[in-house]
């Protein structure tokens, strides 16, 4: 083998490994693209996406799509080419990955905070839903969470709805947490709680200033609600995160009002709610309108606070913006009576 045959077979070996490299290597990025829609007046696997017991359900019309994002899973890795083909396809897009998983988080963390997002966001679409209905919705201090090893570990339960302490009646946050605080290191705690819509009494006995006791017993207390109907959800399939929180409270009230909200019509939309029924904005916006123009939807809610972020975006949906449940309620009822000229549009 002369020289230049041997230096030409090096560079070739060098560019084959260098590619292979470049092919095999992970890089530091996520790739969004269109996802799945599913009609949540819907059903999947036999069984409906959401299911109410306990008040009267009305009988729809159409088709009311959440959308979702494909994303890179946590526990995987994005080659280059995979990242650059995304970055320069339509309807796709290529982030840092630091963006959508926080370095030191684990897969299974990632994917247990997504899960909870999503059951936050169905409980506050219940609400909203029945509050823009009419239906009677009580706000009651609830237990937000429990640490581990303190007071009320293994007794009491995020969740819980705290109707007592001590047999005094608790009517707001504040008022639950000076009562816990109120008791002396080494008493005890006698919670009157409503917990899967059945009272329950637990005792708490409080730590003492030696044994380091918490001055809340080891809990935290947020909003929880009390209301008639039993609602559930069942999506088939492993979704998390909040956005769908705006559909799922759109159907609720398609179901327990009277009247087919949709009118035929194949709706899709995102956003995320809170319990007073505030849209609040999303990820992925683009790809999920592409996903709902691949699944025949004519019309698409954007929350408003998305708006910014259709620049460029080419589609034929009918794009309506959204700043609350009852924006939503408003244009669906506008569409069905035929007064789309004055629809709130997101301008591109």
């Amino acid at each position: 083998m002369t020289r230049q045959t041997w230096t030409a077979f090096v560079a070739a070996l060098a560019f084959v490994l260098a590619a292979v490299c470049l092919v095999v290597m992970p890089v530091p990025f996520v790739t969004w693209t269109p996802g799945s829609t599913t009609d949540t007046l819907g059903k999947v696997n036999g069984q409906p996406v959401i299911s109410i017991s306990g008040t009267s359900t009305y009988p729809t019309s159409g088709v009311l799509e959440l959308t979702t994002v494909s994303e890179t899973r946590a526990d995987s890795r994005l080659s280059l080419p995979e990242a650059l083909l995304a970055y320069f396809l339509p309807d796709r897009d290529t982030l840092p990955r630091d963006i959508i998983y926080p370095p030191g988080k684990t897969a299974a963390q990632v994917n247990s905070e997504q899960r909870v997002m999503m059951e936050t966001s169905q409980d506050n679409a219940v609400v909203a839903a029945l509050r823009s209905a009419g239906q009677r919705v009580v706000q009651r201090p609830a237990v937000a969470s429990v640490r581990v090893g303190s007071p009320a570990y293994n007794k009491l339960q995020p969740g819980d709805l705290i109707l007592t302490i001590n047999g005094t009646d608790v009517t707001s946050n504040d008022q639950a947490e000076d009562l816990i605080r109120s008791s002396k290191p080494g008493g005890t705690l006698l919670f009157d709680v409503l917990r899967d819509r059945k009272h329950k009494l637990v005792k708490v006995s409080q730590g003492t200033d030696s044994e380091g006791g918490d001055d809340l017993a080891g809990i935290t207390i947020g909003d929880g609600y009390e209301y008639a109907p039993d609602i559930s959800f069942d999506l088939g399939e492993e979704i998390g995160g909040p956005s769908a929180g705006l559909v799922f409270a759109l159907a609720i009230y398609d179901k327990i009002t009277p009247g087919a909200l949709l009118d035929g019509h194949r709706v899709a939309g995102t956003g995320t709610i809170t319990a007073d029924g505030v849209v609040g904005p999303i990820g992925g916006i683009q790809q999920k309108i592409a996903a709902a123009s691949s699944s025949g939807a004519t019309i698409f809610l954007v929350p408003a606070s998305n708006c910014a972020d259709l620049a460029g975006l080419h589609t034929d949906l009918n794009l309506i913006k959204v700043a609350s449940l009852e924006d939503a309620i408003t244009a669906m009822d506008d569409v069905a009576d035929g007064h789309t000229t004055a629809l709130p549009r997101c301008s591109r």
